[in-house]
């Protein structure tokens, strides 16, 4: 089940773990506890297995930009290829634990392979990293040879302030790890939505990384 690091809601501990309290924010971070409740009870009361990821800001190639739920890495690339300023609500400061989309991928597949020890469960799908908005328009900067400033704009109603994943549950039940960074992870992205990547006759599996991971046997 694809579950939210927008289950933990604004606490500031950090990093996120799975044993702390829920404190959803929003509708969408509520839905998705929910689901996580029920795969939980499902689980529980007919045996069937689940395995709930909590996935932090994932991003990659193919993503939308004008998507609601989009990350905002591919709404910064889009604009600053452009040449056009990104766009941050509130001060920047604010911190994602910003999660390529092979990890997810690679965390997608262990899970579903996965032991006893991980049915019913939530597990945390990150990088163990965060990263502040500001910083993350420094690092496309460097890597798109540009020196375009972002504008700020009124903070969002309910935007949580930071967020980090623990992913040492995952790495216990699952065998997880995550094999792309971050800078790596937005080269790649920057990649594709130049063009480059996406007029590429290479399989869409070597841009995601994919084939960098082997599942259990």
């Amino acid at each position: 089940y694809a579950s939210s690091s927008s289950v933990y809601g604004d606490t500031p501990t950090l990093p996120k773990h799975e044993d702390m309290p829920t404190s959803p924010r929003s509708p969408y971070a509520a839905s998705k506890l929910s689901g996580e409740l029920y795969c939980r009870a499902f689980s529980a009361a007919f045996g069937l297995e689940t395995v709930s990821l909590r996935f932090f800001n994932v991003f990659g190639p193919r993503q939308d930009p004008a998507s609601e739920y989009a990350a905002v890495v591919p709404q910064f690339i889009t604009r600053m290829l452009a040449g056009e300023s990104p766009v941050i609500f509130g001060d920047g400061q604010q911190s994602r634990d910003y999660t390529y989309v092979a990890n997810v991928i690679q965390a997608c597949v262990l899970a579903a392979s996965a032991g006893k020890d991980a049915v019913g469960e939530a597990v945390n799908t990150g990088c163990e990293g965060r990263t502040s908005l500001v910083a993350l328009v420094d690092a496309l900067n460097e890597l798109l040879g540009t020196r375009i400033e972002p504008i700020f704009s009124v903070p969002r109603r309910g935007d949580v302030r930071h967020s980090q994943a623990s992913v040492a549950k995952a790495g216990r039940v699952l065998g997880y790890r995550p094999l792309v960074d971050l800078r790596d992870g937005l080269s790649r992205t920057i990649e594709w939505f130049s063009g480059s990547g996406r007029n590429s006759t290479e399989p869409a599996g070597a841009l995601l990384g994919a084939t960098e991971f082997s599942p259990p046997s």
